[in-house]
């Protein structure tokens, strides 16, 4: 019986958790800056922006914690360590931005029911500040959007940018026309965009919730390659799943009636897992299938 494990961990490089502090820290200066012109402009288009900025600073910091977290080594306790934190923040900004959003969207009906004046020549200036500082911190996670709070990071200010960049051009076309209902109007239709856009993110981040096998993963292909492999006459006890965001396990047991096929063939297995697939975390258990009594997870339907 074997159990070979191989830490080939894909961990971030030392400049990823500052990306999520430099993105916070921008995105809180600019929230008192909207906030305070959007009150003064009487825009809800601005308001509701700098809300869903909130929102963004909130996720980035549960995501900057969770990636301390994951640094952290394995203990008696936490086996894998806190990698699963990372999952936890993922699913915990989705649902975030949903429920924001959601709030947003009731307020711009009411507003769309009845109108209300706004400065529009500061709602497009400020919205106009507000695509650059976005796209410049969404910019900070371009190489990174295989990790999916990384992801969930650009997709938030991706989506800032462009609720900024129809804020601006709601402004414009209000200050020519005098249409009021523009406004919110707007940011309905951003709304909408937001929730299509974070529906992914918390749609993956349950799914590795649940131990699923992550999305990029095909777990069919990996078991008809183990099932394939010479000398394997039997495969069962396959699981794939998720440690964290980026790293992705796998458990089998192979039976091997010619027996054990030496350590060579297991370091072989976990290279093509990891190279073919994507799976850093490896642990094969051979076993020859030569008693009486049969493997108690051979079932599919036991785990």
């Amino acid at each position: 019986m074997s159990h070979p494990h191989h830490h080939g961990h894909a961990h971030a490089h030392a400049e990823y958790g500052k990306r999520f502090a430099l993105a916070a820290i921008f995105n809180a200066l600019f929230i008192i800056v909207e906030a305070g012109f959007g009150f003064y402009a009487d825009s809800l288009a601005l308001i509701a922006d700098a809300a869903h900025n909130v929102s963004d600073v909130l996720g980035l910091v549960v995501a900057w914690v969770a990636y301390t977290l994951c640094q952290r080594k394995p203990d008696a306790r936490y086996t894998y360590g806190f990698r699963g934190s990372s999952i936890v923040a993922a699913l915990f900004n989705a649902l975030l931005l949903l429920l924001l959003t959601g709030a947003m969207a009731w307020e711009a009906v009411q507003r769309l029911l009845e109108p209300v004046t706004v400065q529009s020549g500061i709602v497009a200036w400020v919205a106009g500040l507000g695509v650059l500082v976005n796209a410049l911190s969404a910019r900070l996670f371009t190489g990174h959007k295989h990790e999916l709070n990384a992801r969930a990071a650009y997709l938030h200010l991706a989506g800032d940018a462009a609720a900024s960049a129809g804020v601006a051009a709601a402004g414009i076309v209000m200050a020519r026309t005098g249409w009021m209902w523009l406004d919110p109007l707007v940011s309905l239709l951003l709304c909408a965009i937001i929730i299509a856009a974070a529906w992914g993110v918390l749609r993956e981040a349950v799914m590795l919730t649940l131990a699923a096998v992550p999305p990029g993963v095909d777990g069919v292909a990996v078991k008809a390659y183990l099932a394939a492999l010479p000398g394997v006459a039997e495969l069962h006890d396959l699981h794939i799943w998720g440690m964290s965001t980026t790293e992705v396990a796998l458990s089998a047991h192979l039976v091997v009636p010619c027996g054990h096929p030496g350590d060579v063939f297991l370091e072989e297995i976990s290279a093509v897992l990891r190279q073919r697939f994507g799976i850093t975390h490896a642990t094969v258990q051979i076993e020859l299938g030569d008693g009486t009594q049969a493997c108690m997870l051979a079932p599919e339907h036991v785990v």
